[in-house]
């Protein structure tokens, strides 16, 4: 019988430290990842996004699974999340269906998993301030999983919308972390040792010369070619990584500057697989400013659904 995994499922049993290894042993393994369906679906308002998200292991004990995603940008007007999806995993010896995942929490954990996996590369070791910019669903768990692989000690939180910031810091606080809410963007980044953005912006937020020696900047929220959430200066002033090279058609915080000629493709200094696998060097100084864009992989999400059918299956 298949089993069905809640929200509150996946919230009792992943931690991040946990899934962090997961995924990094998952970049190191072979499995295959097709090319992702990407459909745009008009809507009145904003348009919306249709993501079919495939992926499986071989072998005995494989599996095989698939997430379903949809981005409906303006259901933050409705008190919506904007993004929201479901995951199937199969067996991959005979295709039987194992568990329906709730796919809207379990992005949200993979994709802090995989930012604070980079930043277990890029990240200084002695980072301390970390300015959160946005304060979607997905903030908190930003800030929980680069608290896990670095000493966070002051955590600032930016919205467009205040109102949004200080209830995604209450919400943090309930759990143990502490964070400040500012209105002024530039003084927390250019105090900031990490900058994780996570907004739907179509311009950029965060400027380049805004950056401090030494700086992580983590680029998570434009999955489409004309979102930014970073300007080209901070492209330029940075060593830059991509969790896939998907993401050299896809995100406009690497399409743009490769369009403009500002970033050359040879000039990426490697992937989430090259870092893993020791095949790229991360940070090589402590001057240095670093740059990671995510867009996402089905990679993260079967990586993830396998660790939480593993624990299930333990727990009984």
């Amino acid at each position: 019988m298949m089993r069905v995994v809640t929200a509150e499922d996946l919230d009792r049993v992943l931690t991040y430290p946990a899934l962090i290894e997961a995924l990094r042993e998952a970049f190191r393994s072979d499995i295959t990842v097709p090319p992702r369906h990407h459909h745009a679906v008009p809507q009145p308002g904003a348009e919306a996004t249709l993501l079919l998200m495939p992926a499986w292991t071989t072998g005995e004990g494989s599996f095989l699974g698939c997430k379903v995603v949809t981005v409906f940008p303006d259901n933050g007007k409705l008190a919506k999340a904007a993004v929201l999806g479901s995951y199937l995993l199969m067996s991959g010896n005979t295709g039987e269906p194992l568990a329906t995942i709730d796919g809207t929490i379990l992005t949200r954990w993979r994709t802090a998993a995989a930012s604070a996996l980079a930043a277990s590369y890029l990240a200084r070791e002695d980072a301390a301030r970390m300015v959160m910019v946005g304060a979607g669903a997905l903030a908190p768990h930003l800030v929980r999983a680069h608290a896990s692989v670095r000493p966070l000690r002051h955590i600032t939180l930016w919205n467009r919308t205040r109102g949004r910031a200080v209830q995604a810091a209450f919400a943090l606080a309930v759990k143990g972390v502490e964070v400040e809410v500012t209105d002024d963007l530039e003084a927390a980044v250019r105090e900031a040792d990490i900058v994780s953005c996570a907004t739907l912006s179509a311009a950029p937020l965060v400027r380049g010369k805004w950056l401090k020696k030494g700086a992580h900047l983590d680029l998570v929220g434009g999955f489409i070619p004309k979102m930014r959430e970073a300007d080209d200066d901070a492209v330029k002033r940075a060593r830059v990584y991509v969790d896939t090279r998907t993401a050299l058609k896809e995100a406009g915080d690497i399409v743009q500057p490769l369009k403009k000629g500002v970033l050359k493709k040879d000039l990426i200094r490697g992937d989430l697989f090259e870092l893993c696998r020791g095949e790229a060097k991360g940070r090589t100084s402590a001057a240095q400013i670093t740059l990671f864009k995510s867009v996402g992989t089905a990679l993260e999400d079967l990586a993830a659904a396998m660790l939480v059918w593993r624990i299930l299956g333990e727990s009984g």
